[in-house]
């Protein structure tokens, strides 16, 4: 069985610690709490500091939580208030697509999955919640590249890999791919990840109009598609969906 490794555990209990009280403490104080020297408590307490974890005030020289778990924290919220908001809508667009429905969001240099509707027809499927897809090939990857700069940029620096012969990864013709999916508000990827696998997707945007995350259906591309391009009902379920989980995430009408 895998040990824990100690001094993450004293940094967890060090947060912990710190969370749990209603004013500063100081370095004796988090030492005789937690049982540690004080040159051990000083040293976690250092590097925490310099992530961000922990702030200590320059006059009395306590400490206290930082902002960067707050932000953390926030991201954690966001995250999970994006998938309560979808359930509803995403659960509806499965049963009226008849495909798999994804709700993915921008994490490190790939896409998310962090919501998975099966599609509704008692097939065999697997569970995706968790997976990675990648950012340049995807609908879902190239509508967060469309609308956020941080995914684009991890789009751009991360496109070496060619899936199938039709996986765009010239940067020129990736860039004019995103301008088409920003001025129709909507991404689509035919077989350019999988073979005889299509997508659509659209962005789902919070109360301050920023883009969040990504909601679209996957399936064969002899369904998704017709004469080569995306099915338009198909289209218009997923931008309404969109739209649905946005409008509850506090972004009014766009």
């Amino acid at each position: 069985m895998a040990r824990n490794i100690q001094s993450l555990e004293r940094a967890a209990a060090m947060l912990r610690l710190l969370a749990g009280g209603e004013r500063r403490l100081g370095l004796s104080e988090v030492a005789s709490a937690l049982g540690l020297a004080k040159g051990t408590a000083h040293g976690i307490l250092r590097t925490l500091q310099a992530e961000g974890f922990v702030e200590q005030d320059p006059a009395s020289g306590r400490y206290q939580l930082g902002a960067e778990l707050l932000r953390l924290g926030n991201s954690y919220l966001d995250v999970h208030e994006l998938r309560a908001r979808a359930l509803v809508w995403t659960d509806d667009l499965a049963r009226s697509s008849g495909e798999s429905v994804y709700v993915g969001v921008l994490h490190q240099q790939g896409v998310l999955i962090m919501h998975h509707v099966f599609r509704p027809d008692d097939s065999r499927q697997v569970l995706e919640v968790g997976a990675m897809q990648p950012l340049h090939s995807t609908a879902l990857g190239k509508v967060l590249s469309a609308y956020d700069p941080v995914a684009h940029t991890e789009a751009v620096d991360n496109m070496h890999e060619a899936f199938t012969a039709h996986t765009v990864t010239a940067p020129e013709n990736f860039e004019g791919l995103l301008d088409v999916t920003r001025a129709r508000g909507w991404g689509s990827d035919i077989e350019e990840t999988w073979e005889g696998v299509a997508s659509v997707a659209a962005p789902i945007h919070d109360r301050r109009r920023m883009p969040v995350g990504a909601v679209g259906v996957t399936g064969a591309v002899e369904r998704v598609c017709k004469d080569g391009e995306v099915r338009p009902e198909l289209v218009a379920a997923v931008r309404d969906c969109a739209r649905a989980v946005s409008r509850d995430l506090g972004a009014g009408r766009f």
